[in-house]
């Protein structure tokens, strides 16, 4: 069995990501399609003393145009600054702090000009760090035609996926009979996670993988496996 994943490229996404990643035997990413507005595309959390706050990517935004079109903007200071300066306020005083922060530097030093080169270099940078082996490659590659589940049930049928796994946001959307007809298991994630040790408070699942890696260490990959099995829809 090959089960295929695929999903947009995030910026500094959550473990979720990089646990749904690590639950199949190619991930695609899913990067010539649509971009949307106020997503995680360009933007993921940060958990401080004073709370959750935003690190955004400026981006000359157009919905007319593909996720890995999409470049990166000036903004009204120096985006990469501002970071810097977030995550040293968040996850400093957090044991492995200099292993996050360096996974950061090491990709924005390529001072990328368009957003899915970025993404993806810290995502395969994180990939290493969490010791996750799952090949990697972009949808853009498969020169896909059509809209909505035909054009991805095409994708799976062209890198020769047996299993879908899906996000379970998708399930609203998904037309499920074509995974039946064309003969393709069709399973949804499931994110469950236990707490880590986290600074500044409650506990908050939902930001950036920066915070398990500084917290955890080489021990965050202990913390990545959802609790809960994939869901089968279509089997």
């Amino acid at each position: 069995m090959k089960r295929v994943g695929a999903i947009q490229s995030n910026y500094l996404p959550w473990r979720g990501y990089f646990d749904f990643i690590a639950s199949v035997d190619l991930f695609v990413v899913y990067d010539d399609v649509q971009y949307s507005k106020n997503g995680w595309r360009n933007r993921n959390l940060v958990k401080t003393r004073r709370g959750l706050r935003w690190l955004t990517v400026p981006v000359k935004a157009s919905t007319t145009l593909a996720v890995d079109q999409i470049m990166i903007g000036t903004g009204n200071k120096p985006w990469q600054a501002y970071h810097r300066q977030l995550l040293t306020a968040g996850l400093q005083d957090a044991p492995f702090f200099r292993d996050a922060i360096g996974l950061w530097e090491e990709a924005i030093a390529h001072h990328d000009e368009y957003l899915s080169p970025l993404n993806m270099r810290l995502i395969r940078l994180v990939c290493s760090y969490l010791k996750i082996p799952t090949p990697i490659v972009m949808s853009r590659d498969y020169d896909l035609t059509g809209t909505k589940t035909d054009r991805l049930v095409q994708l799976l049928k062209k890198v020769g996926a047996s299993t879908y796994l899906s996000g379970p946001a998708a399930r609203g959307y998904l037309n499920e009979s074509l995974f039946q007809r064309n003969g393709i298991a069709l399973e949804y994630k499931t994110y469950d996670y236990a707490p880590y040790p986290q600074l500044w408070g409650d506990f908050v699942g939902t930001v950036s993988i920066l915070d398990l890696i500084a917290n955890m260490g080489t021990e965050s990959p202990g913390s990545l496996k959802s609790l809960t099995p994939h869901q089968i829809s279509v089997p």
